[in-house]
């Protein structure tokens, strides 16, 4: 069954939302809507016509508008396409259910195939660093390299444990700037922005595949650069057993553990990972 808001009212408070972070994205934009088998995919895409070109995916029950903090840089040298995910709150429309991993690899190869002709950087956060990997591990085709920041699918996660991690890294959103900055790394403007649009997100009912765990043979299978830069105290993985297992599967897939940080590696290190991005495009040309 497709993603869908619970009501109408629910979905008219998520876009009026969503219309006033997007008023936030420092550049100028284009939105396309690319037709797929699983339903049309809303594409933001900003930046020069020549360069490498840099696709970004979101994170869970997010949208693309979360990486508005870090396009100014990305697109000053080189074309960036923001998609909000299928059967996800956005502007995608989930007519076809993609519920299986290889649904989510034909939908993001069938968005990529209409995006550009060159092969494109997969830049994804959690949820979105799996949906890259996951196309890579079938194709490399359309793919020039993979950078996962704090990326699903290197082990189970508990569903309680999410959620209880998930109440304590959004309870400092509701707090004053001044306080947060005491508490918690990162900017407190960009979470008092998304604020309305994550609280808005929860009346969507995504009918998301199982969460699936990579196997060996899969990571195996990986015939492009990969970077993984994991949280030191991440809640969905063990960092050191990540970086100790790829090492020894795949000589293209290197990684990096940034000390102090979780899951919200992206909200408490914003420069590092915009960083990250670019130095990664940068350093593997296709």
């Amino acid at each position: 069954m497709p993603g869908t808001f619970t009501d109408s009212k629910a979905q008219e408070r998520y876009f009026a939302a969503y219309a006033k972070v997007l008023r936030k994205w420092p550049v100028p934009s284009e939105e396309l809507d690319i037709a797929t088998k699983f339903g049309p995919t809303r594409v933001r895409r900003s930046g020069p016509e020549e360069g490498a070109p840099i696709v970004l995916l979101h994170g869970i029950m997010g949208s693309s508008l979360s990486w508005y903090p870090h396009l100014a840089e990305l697109a000053a040298r080189h074309p960036v396409y923001a998609i909000d995910s299928i059967g996800e709150p956005g502007r995608s429309v989930e007519t076809l259910a993609a519920s299986t991993d290889d649904d989510l690899a034909e939908w993001l190869s069938e968005v990529l195939a209409a995006l550009s002709p060159e092969k494109v950087y997969l830049a994804g956060v959690s949820r979105g660093g799996f949906l890259a990997l996951n196309l890579a591990i079938r194709s490399s085709g359309q793919i020039a390299g993979v950078i996962g920041l704090e990326p699903a699918g290197f082990a189970a996660i508990s569903i309680p444990k999410f959620i209880l991690w998930s109440g304590k890294e959004i309870f400092p959103w509701l707090l004053p700037a001044a306080l947060q900055r005491r508490i918690v790394a990162g900017d407190p403007a960009v979470r008092h922005t998304l604020r309305p649009l994550l609280f808005a997100s929860f009346k969507y009912k995504a009918e998301l595949p199982p969460q699936h765990v990579f196997t060996d043979d899969e990571l195996r299978a990986i015939e492009v650069p990969v970077r993984l830069v994991l949280g030191e105290r991440s809640h969905i993985h063990r960092a050191s057993e990540v970086a100790a297992r790829v090492a020894k599967l795949n000589p293209r897939i290197s990684t990096e553990i940034v000390p102090g940080t979780t899951h919200a590696l992206t909200l408490q290190q914003p420069d590092l990972v915009t960083a990250r991005v670019l130095e990664f495009v940068e350093a593997n040309p296709s």
